[in-house]
């Protein structure tokens, strides 16, 4: 098979299986796994037609079709029939599942199984891969003189030097934690109310949240006569889109979930990961900031950003696995105020790559009462129809 045909399958591959995944998400859940007893369920088990993704778990198959569609740009009916995933009525649908076998395929015999070949490698956002490089449209920026000998050697002590300046990721962790008010104040917050607005898809909406020890967390995005909800309580998470079905969190969105629902985070860091290292120094915005990434035990590691002056939080990046690469989910912190002895961000915005959305604070509360029952979950079970993968 030559390069372009390669390529050219590569495309379809992609866009069939990115197609599914957006609307797929939107408009349908999985359901639960199975119990602890027979172990999670398989994708096979849970989804009519599955024939190349059928042995990876259930709760990886809508994440898996959401990075093919971030890798593409594609919706789900490229490929699949609209309220009959499972059918192969489409030609789409059949390439892809050709491409998502050349690519196990390509890892599996250059790179000894590890995925480093993904969708998003040759595809980048686009159905059609880069084939032919592109022509230079601006003229080039013109290299710096070289360094004098001498400068150059100053340069480098210099950066040597400040090198061995830079904190240990663990130094940087108790920054943080004294930059937002000491661990007996953080350790002391058993609620937290915050009212605001969100805004997403060029609109702005009105949005609460309520917060409350230990790790529950519930925002609601008031859409005119119906709630856009965002909900963890501990244990189960799940998402509420007015007009749909109730959708469940799974595997990355829990763990996520938990993060943000986390209100002594600031003191729960060191004891979250099995190794921290630091990575170097990287501008956020107009600020510098360190990059600590930690690792943690049979989970995707997560990338935190401090600033060099305040020692604050300023980003952090987490990862969700999926059976053909990960997902990014990027989160800024702005504007820190202090509440009650805590500096808590007054702003938020969270990346992704099928969107993103900032959140703006006008009003917070802390250690007040919030009722549990915000935090029931709604009987609404769902009866998910199979992608056909």
């Amino acid at each position: 098979m030559n390069v372009k045909r390669i390529l050219a399958a590569t495309t379809v591959l992609l866009l069939a299986v990115s197609t599914f995944v957006i609307k797929r998400a939107r408009a349908q859940s999985p359901a639960p796994t199975a119990s602890s007893m027979t172990g999670p369920k398989k994708a096979s088990e849970q989804f009519k037609n599955i024939t190349v993704l059928k042995d990876i778990p259930a709760d990886q198959l809508i994440p898996s079709m959401q990075f093919i569609t971030a890798s593409l740009g594609v919706e789900c009916d490229f490929c699949h029939v609209q309220g009959a995933f499972e059918k192969d009525d489409k030609k789409p649908k059949q390439t892809a599942r050709k491409m998502m076998e050349m690519m196990f395929a390509i890892n599996k015999d250059n790179f000894s199984g590890h995925r480093v070949v993904t969708c998003n490698s040759c595809h980048r956002g686009s159905t059609d891969p880069a084939a032919i490089p592109a022509v230079m449209t601006e003229e080039p920026k013109m290299a710096m003189a070289e360094p004098k000998k001498a400068e150059a050697g100053a340069d480098k002590g210099e950066g040597a030097a400040k090198e061995n300046t830079r904190p240990a990721a663990e130094q940087l962790f108790e920054k943080f934690v004294q930059a937002a008010g000491g661990a007996a104040a953080i350790d002391r917050v058993t609620s937290r109310t915050q009212k605001g607005t969100i805004d997403f898809g060029g609109k702005t909406f009105p949005i609460d949240v309520y917060s409350k020890d230990p790790e529950k967390r519930i925002s609601l995005t008031h859409m005119g006569d119906a709630d856009n909800i965002t909900a963890y309580n501990g244990q189960e998470g799940w998402l509420g889109t007015p007009g749909r079905p109730l959708r469940e969190m799974h595997g990355s969105d829990l763990d996520g979930a938990a993060m943000d629902a986390d209100l002594h985070l600031p003191t729960h860091l060191k004891r979250m990961f099995s190794e921290v290292q630091l990575r170097g120094a990287e501008k956020v915005g107009d600020r510098d900031a360190y990059v600590v990434v930690g690792q943690r035990d049979g989970k995707p590691p997560v990338e935190l950003y401090f600033d060099e002056q305040s020692g604050l939080l300023l980003r952090i990046v987490r990862y969700g696995e999926t059976a053909l690469g990960r997902l990014p989910t990027q989160i800024d912190y702005a504007d820190y105020r202090d509440l009650n002895g805590v500096k808590i961000p007054f702003q938020w915005t969270l990346a992704r790559p099928s969107g993103r959305f900032t959140v703006r604070v006008t009003d917070a509360q802390q250690n007040v009462p919030v009722d549990d029952a915000k935090f029931v979950k709604p009987p609404a079970p769902l009866e998910p129809k199979g992608p056909g993968k």
